[in-house]
């Protein structure tokens, strides 16, 4: 059967390498290295304007999808006005990655949502950011350092017998965070699993009914011990296998 198949939506940037400065599709090479290091195929997924309108072009042909990390979602997709530190939003990644997690969940194609990717499923379901931890919750702890993940741990407390439990093995988990929004109103169908421990910000969100779909808001890529990549590409394997067999059985 091959590898699972993992898409993984790219940033939309400005970037430079060797003598050009251009806008540009990208992703840390983190993403790709947890991927594959879990047995995974990786295929990076650009916004698309044929694909947002019909999603299933793409979700026919990979076994799971990550939303990674990036840009502050636009307010406007959650109804709210700009914050003064919302900067640097992307509609044109927003729309795209809003109209292919809502599908993918409708799918239930196993679904793992890292730090801005946790903010977008929550959104695609109708619920709604904080815009700026230090002002909603008096600190800055949740990004330490701009750019780097250098003294970025905290502790989450994970709710015990949860998918986010499961995967961290542990209830009380160690991660590596860099982000000044959070979640505001729990979207449609999502139960909060994860807390911080230090101010009890919502950390991981999953939706119960489905096989896997579970956003967290730090970044397990950036850590080689954990095993939240991990789970993804398993789940994505075992949904590969299972069409596998559907399509050798209706062909008998």
């Amino acid at each position: 059967m091959g590898r699972p198949v993992i898409g993984i939506c790219t940033a939309v940037e400005r970037a430079r390498w060797s003598v050009w400065d251009q806008d540009a599709f990208l992703l840390a090479r983190s993403y790709v290295r947890a991927i594959q290091d879990a047995g995974g195929l990786v295929v990076m997924i650009p916004p698309d304007p044929e694909l947002r309108d019909d999603p299933d072009e793409l979700l026919d042909i990979i076994d799971g999808l990550i939303l990674a990390g990036g840009a502050d979602i636009d307010p406007s997709a959650y109804g709210a006005e700009a914050h003064p530190e919302t900067k640097g939003t992307v509609p044109e990644r927003d729309d795209f990655e809003i109209a292919l997690a809502r599908r993918a969940l409708d799918r239930d194609t196993p679904l793992l949502g890292i730090c801005r990717g946790m903010q977008l499923m929550n959104v695609a379901r109708g619920g709604t950011l904080e815009q700026h931890l230090p002002d909603s919750h008096g600190h800055h702890d949740h990004r330490r350092a701009l750019g780097s993940f250098d003294d970025a741990d905290h502790d989450v407390r994970l709710a015990e017998g949860s998918l986010a439990h499961r995967a961290a093995g542990e209830t009380v988990h160690a991660t590596k965070s860099h982000h000044h929004q959070g979640i505001g109103e729990v979207g449609d169908g999502f139960a909060v699993t994860g807390w911080a421990v230090m101010d009890e910000l919502p950390e991981a969100l999953e939706d119960p009914e489905l096989r896997f779909a579970l956003g967290v808001q730090w970044h397990p890529e950036a850590d080689e011990t954990s095993r939240f990549v991990a789970a993804l590409v398993d789940e994505a394997a075992r949904a590969r296998a299972q069409r596998h067999a559907a399509r050798n059985g209706a062909h008998r």
